[in-house]
């Protein structure tokens, strides 16, 4: 059965509709009398927070081992399969030199591993380098796409696929790092758990080069503790681009990369899960890459992830609550739909009427718990045993200033729900500037 297609229609009548429903649990708490105006956040609070709490906290109540390697992964009489590393570059001269190097020191068969970038319409030297790189690295295929051909990085990848036909795709972002055994310890792991689809942990490289940058190491250890623990609850696996691991054939089978959306590997993991894969992720080995440096490029990316997050809401809401899905996984996406999306705008709306009002706000019990059990998740992320980068340890300092630092998640999908509403749909895919340092 061949997955349907989604053009993206009707985004903004939906987002009017999600707004709308937002403006109204903000504003309706303030109407009612003051002896119970808490009890709508109290209740919400203790149901959200309660189930973020029991999935931060699953991995005490199984074997986190089991999402480690043993020796046994990589056991010589395993037929391992075809794979097809692929990237899209797009303007990374910074990057794409010791990019090459590192692909080309892969540990993998040489006759079942195929390594393909695709440089998208770069402006810089990307491809002068890439030109360059061949003739020292003759296995090395560059796929070469024009810069108005559409689609941002799903386009780059659909381009490419059209040519490829191994059994696997790894898909990495130009500034990835890795260890050369990645491909011949995940392989292995993801056929006898019978994934069809793999995300592995993002650690951040540069961690020590400024407070944002410490922050968001530590955030990629609480978002990775949040999947291991909806997984083990029977709730889903979201991919996050760089370091995932797909079989093609289910790939196929979900029509590809979407075009119309701005994250395509959000708008993946629904597409996956609508189609009952498997989905898995790993802590070990992780794949390593750049964070964003500056206030700025951490607003552009965030907008990013946040308009590509609601679009596959927007999109796929009437596959999400069918019975196509087990009730535990509706309700896993209720949960942490309300508390990602919807509690910013709530609590947003809250604010701006307790100012109007001159009252206090009435969802800071909500708030409070949904800051509290991510600082529960950092400090478990970030005393976990890893490979590659250390985490930034959970002393009271980083945990308070990283928690300050989500905050910005309460400016950034308010302001993309409005613009949503208002603004005619316009896709544009803004990369991450990746310096190579």
């Amino acid at each position: 059965m061949a997955f349907p297609a989604f053009s993206g229609e009707n985004r903004r009548s939906k987002a009017l509709i999600f707004s709308m429903c937002c403006i109204f649990a903000g504003v309706f708490p303030h109407f009612l009398d003051e002896s119970i105006a808490l009890i709508p956040a109290i209740v919400v609070a203790v149901l959200l927070g309660g189930y973020g709490l029991r999935i931060v906290l699953k991995g005490t109540e199984g074997n986190f081992e089991q999402f480690k390697f043993s020796e046994l992964n990589l056991q010589e009489d395993l037929s391992l399969p075809s794979i097809d590393v692929l990237v899209s570059a797009r303007d990374e001269e910074n990057v794409i030199s010791s990019l090459v190097r590192r692909l080309s020191s892969i540990e993998y068969p040489e006759e079942l591993l195929n390594i393909v970038i695709i440089n998208d319409g770069s402006k810089d030297n990307t491809g002068p380098l890439l030109k360059e790189l061949i003739t020292f690295f003759p296995k090395l295929n560059v796929v070469n796409r024009l810069r108005n051909s559409g689609g941002g990085k799903s386009g780059a990848l659909n381009y490419a696929l059209r040519n490829l036909s191994s059994e696997w795709i790894f898909i990495l972002d130009a500034d990835a790092q890795f260890k050369e055994d990645i491909l011949l310890r995940v392989i292995p792991y993801a056929v006898q758990r019978d994934w069809s689809a793999v995300q592995l942990r993002k650690a951040v490289i540069n961690s020590n080069n400024n407070i944002l940058t410490r922050c968001q190491a530590m955030e990629m250890a609480m978002d990775a503790v949040i999947q291991e623990g909806r997984l083990m609850a029977g709730g889903i696996v979201e991919l996050r681009g760089n370091g995932q691991l797909l079989r093609r054939s289910v790939l196929d089978q979900c029509g590809g990369f979407n075009e119309e959306t701005v994250t395509d590997d959000l708008d993946l993991s629904f597409r996956l899960l609508i189609s009952g894969v498997s989905v898995g992720i790993l802590w070990n080995p992780p794949v390593q890459e750049e964070a964003v440096e500056t206030f700025q490029a951490l607003w552009h990316q965030r907008k990013r992830w946040t308009e590509g997050g609601l679009q596959r809401f927007f999109d796929y809401w009437n596959f999400l609550i069918s019975k196509r899905l087990s009730l535990r996984k509706r309700l896993d996406l209720l949960s942490f739909f309300l508390l990602q999306y919807a509690l910013p705008v709530v609590s947003f709306v809250d604010l701006l009427i307790s100012l109007l009002f001159h009252s206090f706000p009435l969802y800071w019990p909500l708030s409070f718990i949904a800051f509290s059990v991510s600082g529960v998740a950092y400090f478990r992320g970030c005393i976990k045993d890893v490979e590659g980068p250390d985490i930034p340890l959970p002393r009271l300092f980083n945990l308070s200033i990283a928690i300050l630092y989500l905050s910005h998640w309460f400016i950034v999908i308010p302001w993309i729900t409005v613009r949503m509403v208002f603004l005619p749909k316009k896709l544009v895919w803004l990369k991450t500037i990746h310096s190579g340092n």
